[in-house]
């Protein structure tokens, strides 16, 4: 039989309930980071207890892991729109901005989180495969970017997949860096160094 109509069934209920334990632990992870980080110490700094947090979620590896695949996913999402509907190189490239811009801001907490998963990963290697298989999320969603700008301009991409993820990723990166600390016009520098940097990663056609 199957749940009747606008009930929820009870897998629905539980997959509800863990996203909203791990957006509730967020903030708390991009604060303490993975090492600092318990099942009890995020559930002081959340609406949920000790014993309900670990219910849904059997250590801090498999709630951390569930949180930055979630997140990062929604985030590598919010890109499609940029690239579906922007109809000129210079729109485009101001879409990709924005929106780096946005999630910088928004999300700073999820973005710390990440890099600290992905340094992490070098030492423990039960974080190796989340590291990996999102590493190749962002690189891809890079890429449709930059390939779509040099449809767009009539060009070609001027290097390949891994270099110009690279770059954007340690451009975002170092802005993630300066944003936390305070300083000013982190932001806009990342928004106007975005729009400077893609015309030269594309080339003309052999």
């Amino acid at each position: 039989m199957t749940p009747a109509a606008g009930r929820k069934s009870p897998a629905d209920k539980h997959d509800e309930r863990r996203r909203a334990l791990a957006e509730s632990a967020l903030r708390t992870l991009g604060e303490l980071g993975y090492a600092r980080a318990s099942l009890r110490e995020i559930a002081n700094n959340s609406a949920y207890s000790h014993g309900v947090v670990h219910y849904y979620f059997q250590d801090k590896h498999e709630l951390i892991v569930y949180c930055v695949r979630e997140q990062k996913a929604e985030c590598v999402r919010r890109y499609d729109g940029v690239v579906a509907h922007s109809t000129t190189p210079e729109q485009l490239a101001v879409g990709f901005a924005d929106k780096l811009v946005e999630t910088l801001r928004d999300d700073t907490a999820m973005h710390r989180l990440w890099y600290d998963v992905r340094t992490q990963s070098m030492f423990e290697e039960r974080l190796r495969e989340v590291a990996v298989e999102i590493d190749g999320w962002l690189e891809d969603m890079v890429w449709r970017i930059v390939s779509k700008y040099a449809d767009l301009a009539d060009t070609v991409p001027a290097m390949p997949a891994p270099v110009v993820y690279g770059i954007f990723d340690g451009l975002f990166q170092q802005a993630l860096v300066n944003h936390t600390l305070g300083r000013d016009g982190v932001l806009d520098d990342l928004h106007e160094l975005v729009r400077e940097l893609l015309p030269t990663m594309i080339k003309e056609p052999a």
